[in-house]
């Protein structure tokens, strides 16, 4: 649908929830999924029209929302809501997410301390979202599963091989690749499920305002272990976090959640690596889908880097695991011949 059309849907809903008002409505860029936000201007105040045609991510977005702010969590509010026009009206939290706010520093000052205060924040809230916000959640509006089960690991996996490894041209063993995907997924299974996991806490999701976080794009969530999430914030390949600061926030967030939640420190790190691999190859397979298939260029630019970034995690996680077919594809990718190109171009 085209702006403008949806710029009428919204207009139009807007006067049918809060009466008839002079207003501006401006399109904001868009990311990487399908749903359109609108800043709606108007004399002292704004609002965020948002549009999804996915109705299940809708109702899971308006309902974690408002358990979230009854459980004291820093989100938008949920002004109005029209299900049938595909809908909603958020709070306005601005312009600067994590992501823009560090890179409005001098890259020599991304990671000093103000950075690190800041980081330690995010992380506090984390925790408080994956043991105060699973409590009382209503998991039926997950979607599209309740947990980070078995199914969804291997959806990301063969999303990693299908949208990545094969657009890159990279070789493998497809039934030895397959067999490394059952291990990992059991091997993970191991952790339980006792968290709300927010699936893609990066630093496009963070919102910054007078140095404090709040949090967005959270309807992908569902029940899970809590090393997804620190490792999809710590190891965002669009990030060049130095691993000193990587291990310092690591350390500071399991002594926190160990001490909240009374889980063993020792577990927690030793699967933390296999949920860090998980992470970062889901995350490839969207480079890989946006940026080659879709050919949208702000999501090739983050491949090089995430390959690094992997292939540093499999050095720790052969410590714990054995997933040959894997690790060896894995270090196969530098090898291919469009990785190569990507790099090239990322020196110039």
């Amino acid at each position: 649908m085209e702006d403008i059309e949806i710029i009428k849907i919204i207009s139009e809903g807007y006067d049918k929830l809060f009466g008839s008002s002079e207003k501006e409505i401006v399109a904001l860029p868009r990311s990487g999924s399908d749903r359109r936000y609108f800043r709606i201007n108007m004399p002292g105040s704004s609002v965020i029209g948002t549009y999804n045609a996915n109705h299940e991510e809708n109702e899971a977005f308006i309902g974690f929302s408002r358990h979230f702010r009854f459980r004291m969590l820093p989100v938008p509010e949920i002004y109005g809501y029209l299900p049938n026009e595909f809908v909603y009206y958020q709070q306005d939290l601005g312009d600067d997410n994590l992501y823009t706010w560090l890179h409005k520093k001098p890259p020599e000052s991304f990671f000093d301390e103000e950075t690190m205060i800041l980081y330690r924040k995010i992380l506090d809230k984390l925790i408080l979202f994956q043991i105060r916000g699973i409590d009382g959640l209503n998991l039926d509006l997950c979607y599209p599963h309740k947990s980070f089960d078995r199914q969804s690991m291997m959806w990301d996996m063969n999303y990693f091989k299908y949208m990545f490894l094969k657009l890159l041209a990279v070789p493998f063993n497809e039934r030895r690749l397959e067999n490394d995907f059952e291990t990992l997924a059991d091997y993970l299974l191991e952790t339980g499920q006792d968290y709300f996991l927010y699936r893609d806490f990066q630093t496009a999701n963070v919102m910054v305002i007078d140095r404090e976080p709040w949090f967005i794009d959270y309807q992908g969530g569902r029940k899970g272990a809590p090393q997804y999430d620190v490792a999809s914030l710590l190891y965002d390949a669009k990030i060049p976090m130095p691993e000193q600061n990587r291990e310092e926030l690591l350390e500071y967030y399991i002594e926190k959640f160990c001490s909240d939640s009374e889980e063993e420190k020792h577990k927690f790190r030793g699967h933390y690596s296999g949920f860090s691999m998980i992470r970062l190859m889901q995350a490839l397979g969207a480079f890989g889908f946006r940026g080659l298939y879709e050919q949208k260029p702000t999501f090739t630019d983050s491949i090089v880097p995430g390959v690094k970034i992997l292939s540093q995690i499999i050095r720790r996680a052969e410590e714990h695991i054995r997933l040959p077919e894997l690790f060896t594809t894995i270090r196969t990718i530098p090898e291919s011949g469009l990785f190569k190109k990507l790099s090239e171009v990322r020196k110039k």
